[in-house]
């Protein structure tokens, strides 16, 4: 499609068309639709479309004609990740265990959006309650990579992946309980933010409820941080929802890092796998950024081993997970959901809370090393992605050998967390890094990340 196509415009730029009226509400999501029966039958994104988008395009046109906008977002085209409540439709969670009958309340980051003005599309694919990497569920069956559909979007978000690539709107909804945001966002080429633990309310509560987080996921820093001015509203239905700043995330974004201290990660607590066009991609993020006047240096935090913390999380999660459901229906469950819930479900209470205290521990650690850095800069992911259709095979191991050794730890320490497109593999699929901060410093990822696009903006996938 011709770089005009308003489907592959930026939120901003939508946004700025719609003031200026050379571009409505209603034409985006025409464009956009035509995207999406065209291309999505290849890539199976969406679990459902929302019928009526039309009629909240035309909404959001007549506000926009009468120099009213609702909102930062009003008339941008949103999809919402089927682990996330969205008034009128079920939220099946990708599993055929779960409720088909629709929910009758939006969860708080649909709320906000909402309240911003923007038209939700449709809702996304997930894998089964987000339990893993790969993009496939038992309900919705494998979703595509734009890039190549031979591969895999990654997940948990991976219907969110596929839409954002194949250029299905400019903002999706994702969450992150290990790296669900960041994984499909670096093996889709998008900008895939997992902010602070309490950021973005989340109602009803994850099946991880600990360290899961909701996040945008999108094809540009400053849309990123539009959506997530749109999506940090405090919802007093999460107890641990932060208190509402009314920030705008866009503010100061454009600052540069010539101030900044940034720490390159090695180590994630265990000797994570990582390919060399990994490491190629963090050895070149590192010199834009000490180009752009970051001081740059090796970072060596003291972490427990966060591969054997988070197996213990993922693992009591899974088990009271397949427990919570009647004996009938365990048995239409990810058969690899039930194979880690009964490899890593048995623990103790005691073996529990003292993955529980070296969790603790972690997080202190990297709160020291962030009395050093501003940031740290390690690799998203260990390679690229698999193939879409290959099989689940020991997801114990593979959980950080191939899907997220260097996303998870963040989960755990609860601190932001960027992943953001870098250049393009051997085999043409997208590279990526990752960027953290301490924890509420979502602003100094946000203006890292800018610094590394403007470096080298990253292309769309070569869709027709």
């Amino acid at each position: 499609m011709p770089a005009s196509d308003p489907a592959l415009l930026s939120a901003e730029d939508m946004l700025a068309q719609f003031a200026r009226r050379t571009l409505s509400p209603v034409e985006v999501l025409q464009a956009v639709t035509e995207r999406v029966a065209r291309l999505n039958p290849g890539l199976n994104a969406f679990v459902v479309m929302n019928p009526r988008a039309l009629d909240a395009a035309a909404e959001s046109e007549m506000r926009w004609r009468a120099g009213r906008p609702l909102g930062v977002l009003d008339g941008v085209p949103c999809t919402v990740k089927d682990l996330v409540d969205l008034a009128g439709f079920p939220t099946r969670r990708g599993s055929r265990t779960s409720d088909p009958a629709p929910v009758h309340d939006d969860a708080p980051a649909v709320v906000g959006l909402k309240a911003a003005g923007a038209v939700i599309l449709g809702k996304t694919t997930t894998t089964e309650y987000g339990w893993k990497s790969p993009g496939d569920c038992p309900l919705h069956g494998i979703s595509r990579n734009p890039w190549n559909p031979a591969y895999t979007t990654g997940g948990s978000s991976s219907g969110a992946g596929a839409a954002g690539a194949a250029g299905f709107g400019p903002l999706h909804i994702g969450t992150d309980a290990g790296g669900s945001i960041r994984i499909p966002a670096a093996w889709c080429g998008l900008v895939g933010l997992k902010p602070t633990f309490g950021r973005v309310p989340i109602w009803p509560a994850s099946a991880f409820p600990g360290v899961s987080v909701a996040g945008p996921m999108t094809r540009s820093v400053r849309d990123a941080a539009l959506m997530l001015t749109a999506m940090a509203r405090y919802d007093a239905r999460d107890p641990f929802a932060m208190p509402d700043e009314g920030q705008d995330w866009r503010d100061g974004i454009d600052a540069g890092v010539a101030d900044l201290h940034v720490g390159v990660l090695r180590r994630p607590g265990f000797d994570a796998p990582v390919d060399a066009e990994s490491v190629e991609a963090v050895e070149q993020a590192a010199a834009l950024l000490a180009e752009a006047g970051a001081t740059v240096a090796e970072a060596a935090p003291d972490l427990p081993d966060t591969r054997a913390i988070f197996a213990g999380v993922w693992g009591a999660s899974l088990a009271r997970l397949a427990a919570s459901l009647p004996e009938q229906l365990r048995g239409l469950l990810d058969p690899g959901i039930r194979e880690v819930a009964d490899r890593l479900g048995d623990m103790t209470a005691i073996q529990y809370l003292d993955g529980e205290t070296l969790r603790a521990a972690a997080g202190h650690a990297m709160a020291r090393l962030h009395q050093r850095f501003d940031l740290v800069l390690c690799p998203t992911v260990p390679g690229g992605p698999p193939l879409a259709d290959a099989p689940t095979v020991n997801p114990v191991k593979a959980l950080w050998t191939h899907w997220a050794p260097w996303t998870f730890t963040f989960n755990l320490t609860r601190q932001p967390a960027i992943t953001v497109p870098l250049g393009l593999r051997a085999n043409g699929l997208p590279n990526a890094v990752q960027i953290a901060a301490a924890q509420y410093r979502e602003d100094l990822v946000l203006r890292a990340a800018r610094v590394l696009e403007v470096a080298e903006p990253f292309p769309v996938a070569p869709l027709g």
